[in-house]
């Protein structure tokens, strides 16, 4: 198996810990030694024998000292974000030339929260070899144990025939309403699509000629141009994810559950989750003094003091980059407040 680690994103979520200079897979979170992307690059290494990261050029040199062990084969640099279908695209050209075309590659996302190792490399081998037995596109979507209205879903088909770990895919559905996403929970015939894709070379190629001609053109551009010209080439494309650009569109696709812990720490509240909490419900990190306060995220990187009385269900983070408040419950509207700075 190939792995590609995808390092990039606007880092709009985690304002202002992550930003569009610094985005989240480059934080080290609950005081961790190691960044998001550090660990999913750990995890990769159990699965895999050749890894590739791919980044574009404003966060290369971050992601460099982070995996610093790594050559410079290893790194696929885009010349400016263009979505995540053409992240794709640019590491399936660079995989074509030194690999087979055949071997299964597992796509993962850099700043994604799993503690469950051994789980996750159940999930992907099953996924791979799901993939290269079927000669399809495989997904690795995780059951919700909770309405969540923050993430996209899967609706499965039955499990094939011959391996009871693999299902069908009978549609994909938005970010619901809570209401509706009660409704997937209670069916039991959804999962929260985590992003994950599992398929060859040649089967990726195969579904983009089927299914979308435009980036199966993107990629011919790609394969056939000059070392000089590569980058002028990329910046020409739309700005695409995988999501909507090809699997969406793709008539038969397998996905298998997910055996393992998963998060994609979208929000504040999400990070509430993995971090150590006090009897009062409070993760407290940096000059902070409270009074009367309870199951709150308060974070200060900077050397002037903070002091927070009588709230609870709170979000206060202070760093370089600015000031958030925010009611915990709400923290998933950081993302697009943040962008109003940019305009």
């Amino acid at each position: 198996m190939i792995v590609v680690i995808i390092a990039g994103g606007s880092g709009t979520r985690l304002w202002p810990l992550s930003t569009p200079e610094y985005p989240k897979h480059l934080l080290k979170i609950n005081g961790d030694n190691l960044s998001l992307l550090q660990r999913t690059y750990q995890r990769a290494q159990k699965l895999a024998e050749h890894v590739y990261i791919v980044s574009e050029t404003g966060h290369i040199q971050y992601v460099k000292d982070q995996l610093s062990g790594l050559d410079n084969d290893n790194f696929i640099i885009e010349p400016g974000r263009r979505g995540t279908a053409n992240c794709i695209i640019a590491a399936l050209d660079h995989i074509s030339k030194k690999h087979s075309s055949d071997e299964p590659i597992s796509i993962l996302s850099a700043d994604h929260f799993i503690r469950d190792l051994g789980g996750f490399i159940d999930s992907f081998e099953i996924a791979a070899n799901a993939s290269v037995k079927y000669k399809k596109v495989v997904l690795v979507g995780a059951e919700p144990d909770y309405p969540a209205t923050g993430f996209g879903y899967i609706q499965k088909e039955k499990s094939k025939s011959d391996n009871s770990y693999v299902y069908g895919v009978h549609s994909f559905k938005e970010k619901p309403n809570l209401d509706m996403a009660k409704t997937y929970l209670k069916s039991g015939k959804y999962l929260w699509n985590c992003g994950y894709f599992i398929g060859s070379v040649n089967t990726f190629i195969r579904e983009m000629k089927d299914s979308a001609p435009d980036l199966y053109n993107n990629y011919l551009k790609l394969s056939n141009s000059s070392t000089d010209m590569y980058d002028q080439i990329y910046l020409g494309f739309e700005n695409i994810t995988i999501d909507y650009g090809l699997i969406e569109k793709i008539k038969d696709l397998l996905v298998v559950h997910a055996s393992f812990d998963w998060m994609d720490l979208g929000s504040f509240g999400d990070m509430y989750k993995v971090v150590e909490s006090d009897v009062n419900g409070n993760y407290i990190q940096g000059q902070v003094e409270i009074d009367g306060v309870e199951n709150s995220y308060i974070q200060n990187n900077e050397n002037k003091p903070i002091a927070v009385i009588g709230l609870d269900n709170i979000v206060v983070v202070n760093t370089r980059s600015g000031i958030l408040v925010s009611r915990k419950d709400l923290s998933q509207k950081v993302g697009e407040v943040s962008k109003r700075f940019n305009k």
